[in-house]
């Protein structure tokens, strides 16, 4: 199978100029315009080593081409051969769609394993792995591996990039919804950078996961804007 010709055969121009407008850091010229749903369904048309071919030439050509190969590596079954392909891939990645739809099923059952490379892309310099990291723990480390020490990882983190600030503020709300009393005093106590201590609360305050009365109080830990543009 000759893949971008596949790619090109699923090829959706409507789709395409609409998904252009949802990821602004990607050159419009690079993006096929092949719906989410197509490209699963070609993932799981790859096999063997098709796959190994694909997975091994880096960097691809277009967007379509990076979501495939996300959806493809998000299905390896071991869990070192994943890792090695997830850092292969992540410098890579270049808009928060890509990284969003990076899921390896694997890592759930090997989260002990995973703390190690978390703690290095929380530290990368490239804002899509560290955007991963936060992902990472959000997806793995609040129900029962949960520990206070994740969210001290994550609010030290300081960004001028909004698409790393954003799944900052998403992991805090989340962790509002899972680990309330854990993570209630990083907001009390203002650790977070101001925009996002905002958007936190913002997010959470959105979730049916937080009680009317847990809404109330967040709300009251808003920092104005003037003070938040200040910080």
């Amino acid at each position: 199978m000759d893949i971008q010709t596949e790619l090109f055969r699923l090829q959706d121009k409507k789709y395409r100029a609409f998904h252009c407008k949802l990821i602004p850091t990607v050159d419009p010229e690079t993006v096929i315009g092949v719906r989410t749903p197509a490209l699963r369904q070609l993932a799981k048309a790859i096999k063997g080593e098709e796959a190994e071919r694909f997975l091994s030439v880096l960097p691809h050509q277009y967007y379509d081409e990076n979501q495939l190969h996300a959806f493809l590596l998000s299905e390896r079954k071991d869990f070192a051969e994943c890792l090695d392909g997830v850092n292969a891939f992540l410098p890579y990645v270049n808009n928060w769609a890509t990284c969003d739809q990076l899921i390896p099923k694997v890592f759930g059952k090997h989260r002990s394993k995973l703390l190690a490379p978390i703690n290095v892309w929380l530290h990368s310099l490239e804002t899509y792995t560290v955007r991963f990291a936060v992902k990472m723990l959000m997806e793995h480390f609040l129900d029962e591996d949960f520990d206070r020490s994740y969210l001290s990882m994550v609010a030290a983190l300081r960004s001028e990039e909004y698409y790393i600030n954003m799944m900052t503020a998403w992991y805090f709300a989340t962790a509002l919804a899972k680990q309330y009393q854990a993570a209630l005093p990083f907001l009390e106590e203002k650790q977070l950078a101001a925009w996002t201590h905002n958007k936190a609360i913002q997010k959470a305050i959105e979730s049916r996961r937080i009680t009317p009365e847990q809404k109330a109080y967040l709300r009251t830990l808003k920092i104005p804007a003037g003070r938040a543009r200040q910080q």
